[in-house]
């Protein structure tokens, strides 16, 4: 027998363990919470977080412009999730770091005026869910069992910790809007993965194929062969180096670059010229000058 839709986002939500929260609980977070398990960890209720999914979505495709939802996240495993649910629904995406007044200060250059704010987590968004109460915007936020719902319109009941349930989150959220508006339907169904949406870490996003260049080029010591190096490897270092078969004494020496002369070097050497030999210096015109030295 086929699951329907719900069924199947509650089974994707359970094994992303969205259901797990934490061992506090908010006196306002109680109306989502299923049970508390031996250990102390407070269940949520599933169905009551896919119809609030489903709330927020309607009011997402409410909003005539895209571009006047703001989507935030300051914790580091939401950043991409809040990259690509703006890339897919055209919302406007802030990752990182708030910056104070981004919604209260006009005079600066990343001011914004959203209709719309959705966030990740309300404890580690508290600046921004502050400004929007000043300017009356209205908030959603995906709330843990401990999270304050001070200021927040529609609470998602998640567990906002884990980067697989941040992904699982806003991929669901992102499918339910495009269905909302259209784009998405049961004949033509969303071919985006849930994967895209997961936190990666540094190591992961490098190309394996860098990683195989570089581990061709290490060395193994001194007496590895290195593949720029024209020539055999030197075993030690009291064996001579191999010869090099481009350099020749005797071409070199035909060239004009040094030759040995006749003799030695005391012998007598050509006068330069043409011939002519040089003046002797006169050593009597220097007897009434003092050098420096003979000063001191």
């Amino acid at each position: 027998m086929a699951l329907t839709q719900k069924e199947a986002d509650i089974q994707l939500m359970l094994a992303a363990q969205v259901h797990l929260g934490t061992k506090n609980c908010d006196f306002q977070m109680e109306r989502y919470v299923w049970k508390r398990r031996s250990d102390g960890i407070y269940v949520i209720n599933l169905s009551k977080t896919w119809d609030k999914l489903m709330m927020a979505a309607r009011v997402l495709v409410a909003i005539e412009n895209p571009q006047d939802i703001v989507v935030q996240s300051a914790r580091p495993y939401g950043q991409r999730s809040v990259l690509k649910f703006a890339q897919y629904t055209g919302a406007k995406a802030i990752a990182g770091r708030h910056t104070p007044g981004t919604f209260t200060n006009q005079v600066q250059d990343k001011f914004e005026e959203p209709r719309l704010l959705l966030l990740t987590d309300p404890r580690t968004d508290h600046q921004p869910i502050r400004e929007s109460s000043y300017v009356n915007i209205p908030t959603i936020a995906f709330c843990d069992t401990d999270s304050p719902l001070k200021h927040v319109d529609i609470a998602i009941p998640a567990n906002n910790k884990g980067k697989h349930s941040i992904g699982v989150l806003y991929f669901l959220l992102a499918r339910m809007v495009l269905q909302m508006r259209g784009t998405v339907s049961l004949k033509n169904p969303w071919d985006v993965m849930v994967d895209l949406f997961f936190y990666r870490e540094p190591e992961e996003t490098k190309d394996p194929d860098e990683e195989g260049v570089v581990a061709e080029y290490q060395t193994d010591g001194y007496n590895a062969v290195n593949p720029t190096v024209v020539g055999a490897p030197v075993e030690s270092w009291d064996q001579a180096p191999p010869a090099d078969p481009q350099w020749d004494p005797t071409a070199a020496a035909q060239g004009g670059q040094w030759a040995p002369t006749e003799g030695g070097w005391d012998a007598v050497q050509p006068a330069m010229g043409g011939g002519i030999p040089a003046a002797p210096m006169d050593h009597a015109n220097f007897g009434n000058v003092d050098s420096f030295a003979g000063q001191y």
